[in-house]
Parts: structure tokens; C-alpha cells; sequence
């Protein structure tokens, strides 16, 4: 709230002249007394204009706080707290008329409470305008939202743009449906595989709060058994809400709950691909209490639930849980933050078991929830590697990308159903290389890479020009090899191979839904493998190189996350009675842990491990780590300023290996530009303006000159000495500090 204790001016102090002195005139002949103006203050205080505090839909840190308002008589019923409104704000204390604060420009908000007095001492400006009665923003949201921002450290405003879904006046204006009783308590069914199961369900069933980390059994069971879940919650008078990394996955669980809780009715899908009308009309019908369970993606973590009695999410490992929009909440975290501020039960379940889940379970906030050895081996399929037995049979087997096992697997394999190829990467050829030197192929206009998108064109993956001479710039070879082989290659390769077996891929510009159960070559990238009716016969997971060589502390996590969504989609082990049974065949070094956990289906073990290792090295999720850029004697002032908590670790000032000119920038730099061929210190496409050409304005930044600095426009690196001209090699990043908290 504004604090100007500045005394607002009479409207007729702003007065002179000759206007003056005919009012005064004007006032004395008519012989009324002068009146004193009656401010909204006044009335407010007066009981007359009740204030509204509300919170401005306004992004900045230092607009974060609540402002008051003045409510008018032809308001006061619909200006509840909760509501939608529209306010003038940026007025300051000059424009006053009539004791009343006006101009300034109109932004939306929404009222949090009201209150009889305002402990401003000014004039307030009154609500400009109540867009809808509908209270969205109840006292529970606001809390978990406050929270949000504070364990983010982003601004409350920037947590309800992603909590709360755009107004649909047609569908606020359609009444809900009203509540279906509570349903009855369900059977354990596939949830008897596991020893805790049945108890967990009795649990939620009664009403109880459990908490447990669930490693589900690889096979099509898992989306029934959230269903199972949520109806025992459902059963105790209580609400549920799952939240899923897709929308492919948020169907296959919208089916399960419609079949187990007997129809539509009982409960909503929440997805992007709805719309935003119906996603609104079905948003309301989870705030207004007709409807108790939803499952959805990423933004239906803040669903309005009533009476929340279990909040789940399911493959927390995947990065479309992490909003890329600011404060970037991990929907993780979120429903941590549900499940201890609303006393809910808890529940993450995953074909595997991530870092943090591993800590939840050490530190007895939750519990495991994972069947016994015996059960996981029959469930899983058969996997195998290029060991040291196949490698005396096959002296080329541990360097083919498809050795003789491979081969064998699928031919014996696509005789009883279909059969998966995981490829990490997807396109035709998406890194080539010079074959004499080994040297990568770069566009000869901005330096970006060249890649093959079929068998005849090259086009650059920056600028996206087309490439029809290259040579070497080493070397002057002409010829190019493949660095890396994707998707669309790799089916054309199997399909020459079996020329009477259709071949279907699934990437990300056509992503398959499921396949039926006949013979057929299904390539895949990750995270886009179709479900096989029956389960598939076998599956290739190639290049398992390119996943776990990737710079990242997650990269093996991340692999192993990718194998198991894979390998759970063949059919298990146990069906060898009748002839069933699936076969994994994974291309990776055979000694590495990832590659061990997935041949053992011990996801646990691994993340146990893991967990380990980062303790002792104080990484997350042990640690919470915050890189603070910027020049020298901010960052150096800002470290002196903050109240750092006891046991904060400043790591101190990173520095940018040595790249060549042409190189791509560093991880979570800005992109170059693919248009325009100007250069920018060298180090890569400066950004260009429609017409190819720079401003001047960019074009000072960029190049020596004006300021006389060689500095990059667009990308956080300056040049070592201000004297080297355009295309210096070495540079170095702005000054950074890192922070590492334990605890």
C-alpha cells in the first residue's frame, strides 16, 4: 500500500487569477456557506466506502504487495475478495479532484480482502470497474500461490498468471453441474502386486493423509491404478488430483478413472489442448465444488480442488513439469507444497525413482511403495547387452550401431507382434562431419551446423540456407560422413533391411498414439513410443551413447528414465510360458550404472546411489544452488547486502572455457539469429533486422566504434582485449557469483 503522507490539495488552491477571484465573488453573494470537500477517505472511514486491498496483476518484485482502493456504493455487492477487477494505478497524489485520486493507467487485479478503514493518509482512488463476480482467487489458492512465489523467489503476480485460466464470460455465465455422491470404495485389483498397496488404498479410503514414492511395475497396469487411487479418495468424501507430464498420458488415465468411477461426471481432464473456453467451464466446475477429481497436465497443479484429500504426479523426472514461464515452478514441488499446507496424501509414482524422490524417502517424509524381486522379474521383460560373450562371437559387435544380436532379436521378434526402436535423436542426419579430418560441417554464411534432412539436400540448422557446395575448410574434403544418424534414417536403413515389414515412425512432428498388435517396425524418439496392443515382442534402444554424453548432472538419470519407458512398453518375462515373452536389447556401454540398473530393473537402487554421491559432494537436491551475473561490483555488493541463511557457500566466478569463432553458444544463452550475416565479435550471427541490415544502435554495440569497448550486442561475452579486432577467439563471460545453500 502507498505510503505518501503528502496532504492532497484543495481543488481550488490549484486555482488563479482571475477564476479565483470570481469564485470567491460568486460564493459571497449567494451568501452560502463555503463547504468543506469531503475526500473518499472521509467516507471510507465513515463507513460509507468500505476499501478493498488488492492485488495488482503487475509483475515487477517491488509492485508485489497489496494496494487499497476505495469501494463504490454501486460495487460493494460484487466487490468481494476473490474476484476479478480493474483498477487505476500510477496516478500519484497530483491528480486529486474533489478528494478523489484519478488518471493513471488501468490494469487488472483482484481483491484479496476488504477491510472498513485503509491506514493510508491520503486520498484513494476508487475501483475502476468489477469484471466478473466469480470468485476465482479463494484463500487456499492464494496461500499455495504465496508460497510458490516465496520458495521461488518470484512475485505473487507472476504465480497467478499461471495459476489462474483467462476469463470466458460464456462460460462463467453456464451453471455447474451439481455433486455426484461419493462413490464406494473400490478393490484393491492390481495394486494386491504390491505389499503396501491394499493398506495405502484402506488408507485413503478412511480418510488418512499416506505419503509414499510408488515404483509402478513395468506393463499397461499403472493408469488403472491411479484411477483405483483416486476413487478410494473419492470414497471418503474427499477430492484428488494427478497431474501427468502429457497429454497422451492425461488421456490413458482419463479413460481408467471414467471406467472405474462408472462415467463421466465424477471427474475432469485438464490439458492445453482443450481450448480456453471449455478449459475455463471445466476449471469453474472444479472451483464451484460440483466436481472433486482432476487429472491434467502442468498448469492443473493449482486446480481449485475442495476438501483435497490426495495430490499425485506421475513421471516427475520429466521436464515438462518445470514451467518455462517466470518463477518456472516444478510441479513436484508444487504439490509438496499442497500436500503440507492443505493435509493432504501424497502420492509420486514412476516406472523409476528420481534423485528427489530418493530423498523423500530417506528422510521418512514418504514412504516406498514398490513390489517385491520376484514380481518385478516377472513383470519385466528380458534385457541384454553387447557383452563380452557377444563381442568373442562379433569382433564388430561393440562398434556396429546394429551388431548381429540386434539383427537376430528383430528378425525372431516380428514374428510375433511389433517391435520398438528408440532413437535419441530425431531427423534424417542431424550432425555431419568432413570424412578425411573429422572436421563438423558448418554453414559457409553463418558457421551454424549443416544437416542432412533426406538423402539429397543439406540445409544449414540455423539460417536454414541450402548448401549445395560444400567443402572442408580444413582440409578441402568433399565428402561427409554421419556424426550422429536420427530417426528418419534409421527407419529407412530397417526398412531396406525388411522390405515385407511396414516401418512407423513417431517423433515430434507425428506422434502416435498406439499400434495394433501385428508385425511391424515402430522407430520412436524418446518419450513419443507408442502403446503396442498386447505389448510389444522386442525393442532396439540405439545410441545410448548420445543420451548419457550428454554435459548434464541428470544425464544418466535421465537415460534410465527413457530405457525403462521404453523397455516397460515390451511384454514381460513372465509370459515365456506361452511364448510371449519381450527382449530388450540396449546399445550402451555394458558397464556403465545406468545401463546395470536397467538390466537389473533396480531404479531404486540407482537413485539410492546417486543420492549418495551428491551428498558427499554437496550437490541437489542436497543443496540448493542460485547463480547471480552481473558486473563486478553489483554482484560484490549484492552478496555483502543479501542475509544469506547459516552454512551458505559463495563459490565464487565462473568463467567461460575458450571457444573458436563459429561455435554455438554456451548453454541458456540467447539463440543466435538465423537471418543477416553480420558478425558479432566473432562468436556468432550478430541478430539482424528485417532487411538484413543492423541498426545503429546494434551496430555500436557490436562493433568497435562509439564507445570504443568490442562488445557482443546479444550474447554475454566481451572480448579479452578491447584492442583485438572483429573475430577474436577468446573471450570471457560477465563477472557471476554461485551460491550454494545446504539444507
Amino acid at each position: 500500500m502507498s505510503r505518501d503522507n503528502e496532504r492532497p490539495k484543495d481543488p481550488a488552491e490549484t486555482l488563479e487569477g482571475e477564476q479565483l477571484a470570481l469564485i470567491r465573488e460568486t460564493v459571497r453573494k449567494a451568501k452560502v456557506p463555503k463547504a468543506k470537500p469531503r475526500t473518499w477517505r472521509g467516507a471510507a472511514l465513515a463507513g460509507e466506502l468500505p476499501v478493498a486491498r488488492v492485488l495488482v496483476d503487475k509483475g515487477p518484485v517491488h509492485l508485489d504487495k497489496l494496494w487499497d482502493y476505495a469501494v463504490p456504493a454501486e460495487m460493494d455487492a460484487e466487490a468481494r475478495p476473490g474476484v476479478r477487477v480493474r483498477v487505476r494505478f500510477g496516478a500519484g497524489t497530483g491528480k486529486v479532484r474533489e478528494g478523489r485520486r484519478e488518471g493513471g493507467g488501468l490494469l487488472d487485479g483482484y481483491i484479496i480482502e476488504r477491510v472498513a478503514e485503509s491506514d493510508y493518509r491520503g486520498p484513494l482512488a476508487a475501483l475502476a470497474q468489477v469484471v466478473s463476480p466469480e470468485p476465482v482467487l479463494g484463500p487456499g489458492l492464494l496461500a499455495l500461490c504465496r508460497a510458490v512465489a516465496d520458495r521461488y523467489a518470484g512475485s505473487l503476480a507472476d504465480v497467478l498468471q499461471l495459476a489462474l485460466p483467462k476469463r470466458n464470460a460464456r462460460a462463467e455465465g453456464e451453471p455447474s453441474p451439481p455433486p455426484l455422491p461419493p462413490p464406494e470404495p473400490p478393490a484393491p485389483g492390481s495394486w494386491a502386486r504390491y505389499p503396501a498397496g491394499p493398506g495405502f488404498l484402506e488408507a485413503l479410503a478412511r480418510g488418512d493423509r499416506p505419503r509414499a514414492v510408488w515404483t509402478a511395475l513395468p506393463g499397461p497396469h499403472w493408469p488403472r491404478e491411479w484411477a483405483t487411487a483416486v476413487a478410494a479418495t473419492l470414497a471418503s468424501g474427499r477430492g484428488a488430483l494427478i497431474v501427468v507430464p502429457d497429454g497422451r498420458t492425461a488421456e490413458r488415465v482419463d479413460a481408467a478413472l471414467t471406467e472405474v468411477l462408472g462415467g463421466p461426471g465424477r471427474h475432469v481432464l485438464l490439458t492445453a489442448d482443450l481450448g480456453p473456453e471449455e478449459r475455463y467451464r471445466r476449471w469453474l466446475a472444479v472451483s464451484r465444488g460440483s466436481i472433486r477429481a482432476v487429472v491434467g497436465t502442468r498448469a492443473a497443479m493449482f486446480a481449485p480442488v475442495r476438501d483435497l484429500g490426495l495430490v499425485g504426479i506421475w513421471d516427475d523426472g520429466d521436464r515438462s513439469h518445470s514451467d518455462d514461464r517466470l518463477p518456472q515452478p516444478h510441479a513436484r514441488d508444487v504439490l509438496l507444497l499442497r500436500a503440507v499446507h492443505e493435509k493432504t496424501g501424497f502420492l509420486l509414482g514412476d516406472l523409476g525413482r528420481t534423485v528427489e524422490a530418493a530423498q523423500l524417502v530417506e528422510n521418512g517424509w514418504a514412504r516406498p511403495l514398490e513390489a517385491d524381486r520376484e514380481r518385478v522379474r516377472a513383470a519385466a521383460p528380458l534385457i541384454r547387452t553387447v557383452d563380452e560373450g557377444e563381442v568373442a562371437r562379433d569382433a564388430e559387435a561393440r562398434a556396429a550401431r546394429l551388431p548381429t544380436i540386434a539383427w537376430q532379436t528383430v528378425r525372431e521378434a516380428l514374428t510375433r507382434g511389433p517391435v520398438l526402436v528408440q532413437v535419441p535423436r530425431r531427423g534424417y542426419v542431424p550432425k555431419l562431419a568432413c570424412e578425411r579430418c573429422r572436421e563438423p560441417a558448418r554453414c559457409a554464411h553463418c558457421a551454424g551446423p549443416l544437416e542432412a534432412r533426406d538423402a539429397e539436400h543439406l540445409v544449414c540448422g540455423w539460417c536454414g540456407r541450402d548448401e549445395p557446395a560444400w567443402h572442408c575448410r580444413e582440409c578441402g574434403g568433399v565428402r561427409l560422413r554421419a556424426s550422429i544418424v536420427g530417426a528418419r534414417r534409421t527407419a529407412e536403413e530397417l526398412g531396406r533391411a525388411f522390405p515385407a515389414v511396414p516401418v512407423r515412425t513417431s517423433g515430434r512432428d507425428h506422434v502416435l498414439t498406439s499400434v495394433p498388435d501385428r508385425p511391424a517396425l515402430v522407430v520412436s524418439t524418446p518419450g513419443a513410443e507408442p502403446v503396442a496392443e498386447g505389448g510389444y515382442a522386442a525393442a532396439l534402444l540405439l545410441d545410448g551413447w548420445a543420451l548419457l554424453g550428454r554435459p548434464d548432472l541428470r544425464a544418466g538419470e535421465d537415460a534410465l528414465r527413457h530405457w525403462l519407458e521404453a523397455a516397460s512398453l515390451v511384454r514381460g518375462h513372465g509370459d515365456e510360458s506361452d511364448g510371449r515373452g519381450g527382449t530388450v536389447v540396449i546399445m550402451a556401454e555394458p558397464t556403465l550404472r545406468p545401463v546395470q540398473a536397467l538390466v537389473r530393473w533396480d531404479p531404486a537402487g540407482y537413485a539410492a546411489r546417486e543420492l549418495a554421491e551428491r551428498s558427499q559432494l554437496g550437490f541437489p537436491p542436497i543443496s540448493r544452488m542460485a547463480a547471480v551475473t552481473g558486473p563486478a561490483e553489483a554482484v560484490a555488493e549484492l552478496i555483502a547486502s543479501a542475509r544469506l541463511p547459516e552454512g551458505a557457500e559463495t563459490l565464487g566466478r565462473s568463467r567461460c572455457p575458450r571457444r573458436p569463432p563459429g561455435a554455438r553458444a554456451a548453454p541458456g544463452t540467447r539463440r543466435p539469429a538465423r537471418s543477416g550475416s553480420a558478425r558479432c565479435c566473432g562468436c556468432a550471427p550478430a541478430r539482424a533486422a528485417h532487411s538484413r541490415r543492423l541498426s545503429r544502435r546494434r551496430r555500436r554495440s557490436a562493433w568497435p566504434g562509439g564507445s570504443g569497448t568490442l562488445r557482443c550486442a546479444w550474447i554475454p561475452w566481451t572480448s579479452a582485449e578491447p584492442a583485438e579486432p572483429p573475430g577474436a577467439e577468446f573471450f570471457r563471460p560477465s563477472p557471476a557469483c554461485l551460491l550454494a545453500v545446504t539444507g
